[in-house]
């Protein structure tokens, strides 16, 4: 029998998982050209040759019992350093090793954070539409989330009245995903100082620190003029989430790190039960071998103008055909307004043409759905034609 809280979690299985092993059972049967699955953000860029190259030379070169054995829970000490030294080098901070716990992955580093501030019963404030996972990670340690509703303007910029109201006495901590997953907005430093003024403003109202974690796998895909701001400028209690998933192209080798700044409240007390909640969850350290090579790569990216090149022909394509869609400026999403009243009846027949994408709703963010153009540059434009016959059964508009 399984546990009461799992129950829930099963019934609402990952969408997103479900719509990439249903693509996979399609390619069986039509051939696997024959369908654009854009459910999953899994990159289709190769790692930099830097990265497999660390890897050859610390497997033939460095102690075995090293490279494969156990180090501080927060890491490797060279790894943290050199990961500090980097972000002050673009930051003109001043970050240390201790700053710094690597962790499997953003998903862990977001769950290091979140064990290391809980209660149960506490509150994290999250705006929707966003990430999937955010709300199970929250209910990992019987707190609730909370959400602010999108606004009104379809800018799917944070709605600042609405996180006044949102929060409460149990509020704990906001979590913030820019550039954004599933909509592909990144915030600009306006917002960033508004959602800096505002906890600032609450945290002192309710007598307690509010903390904003920022879950940045994507800050490095941005495209034309957008900038991600650094959010610790702006607002002391700020803990970052990092993963080289996609700034690499290794989301299988679950590497990243969480940052806490100093200025963070009470900053050495929680770099420690950060470090031993990296242990207590049952990540114990982060990966070793990856730990090393990233080391060595902190200066190698993957292949940006792949994505943005993905990125504008889809939003063309689209919008050309008739669809509403919000132009990405960063991550690899696509989020496409439903022409019809259930997304679900939408994503329904685009799977006809069999192309997967994913509801909105997984998002709490009914009425649209989210395409991931992390794929093959052939996929995207033979998928149009499909798209186009899809726009016609609604009657859309072509411009």
């Amino acid at each position: 029998m399984i546990a009461e809280n799992m129950k829930p979690r099963v019934a609402g299985n990952s969408v997103i998982r479900q719509m990439f092993e249903e693509g996979k059972k399609m390619a069986q049967v039509v051939g696997p050209e024959n369908v654009y699955d854009f459910s999953l953000g899994n990159p289709n860029v190769p790692a930099p040759r830097a990265v497999s190259d660390a890897i050859v030379d610390i497997l033939q070169n460095e102690d075995p019992i090293r490279v494969h054995g156990y180090m501080s829970n927060a890491g490797f000490e060279e790894t943290r350093q050199a990961i500090a030294e980097d972000l002050n080098r673009r930051y003109g901070t001043a970050y240390r090793a201790e700053n710094v716990i690597m962790s499997a992955g953003a998903g862990s580093a977001l769950n290091v954070a979140l064990k290391t501030i809980l209660d149960p019963g506490d509150e994290v404030i999250v705006f929707a539409p966003y990430f999937v996972e955010y709300k199970n990670y929250i209910g990992n340690f019987y707190a609730e989330t909370v959400e602010v509703a999108p606004r009104p303007d379809g800018s799917f910029l944070p709605d600042m009245e609405g996180l006044r109201k949102a929060v409460t006495e149990k509020t704990k901590a906001i979590i913030v995903n820019t550039p954004n997953n599933p909509t592909g907005v990144v915030y600009p430093e306006t917002v960033i100082r508004q959602l800096a003024e505002i906890l600032a403003e609450e945290s002192e109202r309710i007598g307690h620190p509010i903390y904003l974690i920022s879950d940045e796998p994507y800050r490095e895909l941005v495209y034309g003029d957008a900038e991600v701001p650094h959010i610790p400028d702006y607002y002391d209690n700020t803990i970052i989430c990092y993963s080289y998933s996609k700034s690499l192209s290794l989301p299988g080798e679950r590497i990243g790190y969480v940052l806490v700044p100093d200025a963070t409240d009470d900053s050495q007390e929680f770099i420690t039960a950060a470090t031993i909640a990296n242990r207590i969850i049952g990540i114990v350290n982060a990966p070793s071998l990856i730990q090393l090579a990233i080391t060595r790569c902190l200066d190698a990216k993957a292949d940006i103008a792949f994505y943005e090149k993905n990125g504008r022909t889809l939003y063309d394509g689209l919008t050309e055909a008739g669809y509403d869609c919000l132009e990405p400026r960063g991550a690899f999403y696509l989020w496409v307004k439903s022409p019809d009243e259930d997304e679900n009846e939408f994503v329904g027949r685009l799977k006809e043409e069999h192309i997967l994408v994913t509801p909105g709703s997984a998002f709490a963010g009914p009425g649209y759905i989210r395409i991931s153009y992390c794929v093959a540059y052939d996929t995207i434009v033979n998928s149009l034609p499909g798209f186009r016959r899809v726009a016609e059964k609604y009657s859309l508009r072509t411009r």
